[in-house]
């Protein structure tokens, strides 16, 4: 595992968090922009020194800036903000105390996304809808796909990682981005049926690709879309970082 170390780094006047990762798999100095937490982040290979991957973030404090100033904005789970369910954009509304409710603490209903209960208890609740809804989609769509292959799933988890929207192990564990919820439904489709498809072919080879066309059909609209809008998905809401609701 790889060690980390944090301090603020100065970009145009600004003071931006900077994890340094020293990684012995790192063959090259990598950075990026953690877009949900807005942190800066560096890998350094074992034979690299803290104080050389500190020049080389300097270095590239320009790159840092435009990719900053280029994030989507943030949108909380707050009342009145539009989140979108499956690609279709929803209001956050809080349910008055005392007004009539269906089963459950949250629901949706014409175009809004209805959330009971306190104030500060708001964010929680629609995280909790939007983790569960994931999950109402997602096993289903990934038994579907495994009984079409032939074959098992382990264990299916839920998580919030920031570079990757799925994953599958080589026992036959999938994981998959929560946030996937809010993309339209063909992008749902595709990258659960990328990561089925791995329990055929564990390598990303032709015949992997052969397969994932064959369960779905639009998979180049589908990576086209991530693309695009990606990033945009992980500015919504809850920041927590790698939360797990999963079995």
């Amino acid at each position: 595992m790889a060690a980390v170390s944090e301090i603020m780094l100065d970009i145009g006047g600004t003071s931006v968090p900077l994890e340094m990762r020293t990684d012995e798999r790192a063959r090259r100095l990598l950075l990026r922009v953690d877009q949900r937490r807005e942190v800066v982040v560096l890998t350094l290979p074992a034979r690299v020194s803290k104080r050389e991957g500190l020049t080389f973030a300097k270095g590239n404090a320009g790159w840092i800036a435009a990719r900053l100033a280029g994030l989507p904005p943030r949108i909380d789970f707050a009342p009145g903000a539009r989140v979108p369910l499956l690609g279709e954009p929803h209001v956050l509304t809080p349910v008055p105390p005392g007004a009539p409710r269906r089963r459950g603490a949250v629901w949706t209903e014409a175009g809004t996304i209805q959330v009971t209960g306190e104030p500060a208890h708001f964010a929680r609740r629609v995280g909790d809808f939007l983790r569960g809804r994931a999950r109402a989609e997602i096993a289903p769509r990934a038994e579907r796909f495994a009984r079409q292959t032939e074959k098992d799933i382990r264990g299916l988890t839920l998580r919030d990682p920031s570079s990757r929207w799925g994953s599958c192990s080589p026992r036959g564990d999938l994981s998959f981005s929560w946030r996937l919820i809010l993309a339209p439904a063909f992008v749902l489709d595709y990258v659960v049926a990328h990561e089925v498809a791995h329990l055929s072919v564990f390598s990303h080879a032709p015949r992997f690709w052969t397969l994932v066309d064959r369960l779905v059909p639009d998979a180049d609209e589908a990576r086209n879309w991530l693309k695009r809008n990606g990033a945009a998905l992980h500015r919504y809401g809850i920041q927590e970082r790698d939360a797990d609701q999963g079995h």
